[in-house]
């Protein structure tokens, strides 16, 4: 297996993009043009890397970080997915994570923030390709392209650096009339006693508002997104209330990433899963 560091240097490269900002309802409020570039130095033992802004009828802004290890708060799986992002939900203080995969030439990142009192605040969306590709950003992502059977398999890994997980998953989504969505996810982490989880959802436009099996299941809230992106995550976060952030990624009509940074009731960082599918 590669270690930490080595999953990071699967990120290397001149990454042409924008980073896109969205309101909690999923509206355009403005969308930025990037260039980001991780280079490796000292036989890649450090990482160089350079974050530029190039917003129309402004001044460039350019930032620059280099770094020798990796902080609590990320890890990263042999492909270079990666998350990173708070360890511990507070009450005094700004949360939320980035999540990022990669796929080819590609890269997809989404950035969650919440306001001190647990709120969805802020949603940035960040699309990447290598310079030099053209492999095509993919369409915005619609509800019919999620309908259907999904067989999967999952890796989990642990902040804890505990051994990962790996195990596979099943997920049906039906549509139920116009506006409605149902969704069954079957987890075989034990084969004898497989886990399953029920949610249905209320379509409205480009946003998905899935209410849990559970009584006291918080409500969730999936955006659909350009490039085939989807967003899910609480509409607050607070203690006492398990929950998760994910992102999604139709790469192809019949293959989808989803990478999931779960929390305890605690509001404890417990764990980081990439499921890969197929319908």
């Amino acid at each position: 297996m590669r270690s930490q560091w080595e999953c990071l240097l699967q990120n290397l490269g001149e990454w042409q993009g924008s980073f896109t900002r969205l309101s909690p309802q999923a509206e355009f409020i403005e969308d930025t043009p990037t260039v980001v570039s991780l280079a490796g130095l000292n036989d890649n033992k450090t990482i160089r890397q350079v974050v530029r802004f190039l917003p129309p009828n402004r001044p460039v802004e350019e930032k620059v970080f280099e770094y020798s290890s990796l902080g609590k708060g990320v890890l990263f799986f042999e492909n270079g997915a990666f998350s990173q992002g708070s360890i511990q939900l507070s009450p005094v203080a700004e949360f939320g994570a980035e999540l990022g995969l990669i796929h080819g030439d590609r890269r997809l990142r989404l950035v969650q923030l919440f306001t001190p009192n647990g709120k969805l605040d802020k949603i940035t969306l960040i699309r990447e390709y290598l310079t030099g590709t053209t492999t095509p950003e993919r369409p915005p992502l619609q509800v019919d392209d999620l309908v259907g059977e999904w067989q999967g398999e999952a890796v989990t890994i642990y902040p804890d650096w505990r051994s990962p997980d790996t195990y596979p998953t099943q997920l049906q989504i039906e549509r139920l009339g116009s506006d409605r969505l149902t969704q069954q996810l079957t987890i075989y982490s034990t084969l004898e006693n497989p886990y399953q989880i029920s949610s249905t959802s209320k379509i409205t436009g480009s946003l998905l508002y899935f209410e849990g099996s559970q009584p006291d299941r918080q409500m969730t809230q999936v955006m659909l997104l350009p490039d085939g992106a989807s967003a899910t995550c609480p509409q607050q976060v607070q203690l006492r209330q398990a929950f998760f952030l994910e992102v999604g990624w139709l790469v192809q009509p019949n293959l989808r990433q989803r990478l999931i940074r779960r929390y305890n009731d605690k509001g404890e960082w417990t764990s980081l899963t990439l499921v890969t599918e197929r319908k």
